[in-house]
């Protein structure tokens, strides 16, 4: 079978048509065969949850290049949809929040641990001081710990809008841990991460994303009774973890927050 047309990209891969009810995430020339194989080790490792997710396929060499088979799933983003109807906001935070707690009510068992993967994102974050550092480490000792399947980078454009039901995407960053550190991420993502480029109607979204991040915040809770300065505590470390991805322009902006939040009280 040759690959077809063309349905996304991102930095690290393409993603075609391959036949009718699959496609052809095709990974960079620059990316080694073992990225390929581990994502599709967790991508298979999620599918076992028996969380509603892309089935994945085998793993092939396509012109020269490595990629994973998946189901084909039809639909635009959530992120997609919400800046063509901003007038959907609120149902679309609360589905969100809906698909987070329905994604935390699942063991993952054969996934790697989120600790383990803060820790070592954190002694790679060359921009984060070494006395923030140690007390960060620190302080993420001190958390507690859980088996819930976690997504990690869990936002908007990482939901498609299937005709059946909203189904989660993109799953690399999966691991098995505590849930407020996955909605940490979210949090974070909701107050300082970019936009994907291309994306029509920017400032429309950046306007949304208060109220989006408040009724997406009110419902997780509702669903799932937890502490708002435990996920506050978390926040702490998953800040410090994300400055390892090397975003300059957020770079002072997370340093600020993690001195802030182990200052601060909790």
């Amino acid at each position: 079978m040759s690959k077809g047309e063309l349905v996304g990209q991102g930095r690290i891969a393409e993603v075609f048509a391959w036949g009718d009810e699959q496609v052809l995430k095709l990974f960079r020339d620059w990316c080694p065969a073992d990225w390929v194989e581990y994502e599709a080790r967790i991508a298979r490792a999620v599918q076992a949850t028996g969380l509603r997710v892309p089935a994945v396929g085998e793993v092939i060499e396509v012109e020269g290049r490595w990629g994973i088979v998946y189901e084909r799933v039809e639909g635009r983003s959530m992120l997609e949809q919400l800046t063509d109807k901003p007038w959907t906001c609120v149902r679309l935070a609360r589905t969100l929040a809906e698909l987070h707690a329905a994604m935390h009510a699942r063991a993952a068992p054969g996934l790697p641990p989120l600790r383990q993967r803060l820790e070592g994102k954190i002694q790679r974050a060359e921009s984060l001081p070494a006395d923030l550092r140690d007390v960060v480490l620190k302080a993420l000792a001190q958390l507690p710990d859980d088996d819930a399947l976690c997504h990690g980078d869990f936002h908007p454009d990482n939901v498609q809008m299937s005709a059946r039901a909203p189904i989660v995407i993109d799953w690399p960053d999966a691991t098995r841990g505590h849930p407020l550190a996955d909605v940490a991420r979210t949090c974070l993502l909701f107050g300082m991460g970019g936009l994907p480029p291309g994306t029509p109607r920017r400032w429309l979204f950046q306007a949304l994303r208060a109220t989006f991040h408040a009724v997406y915040l009110r419902r997780y809770f509702q669903l799932r009774p937890g502490s708002r300065e435990l996920l506050a505590a978390w926040q702490v470390p998953v800040a410090a973890a994300r400055l390892e991805e090397g975003i300059v322009e957020e770079e002072e902006r997370l340093v600020a927050l993690v001195a802030s939040g182990i200052s601060g009280p909790g």
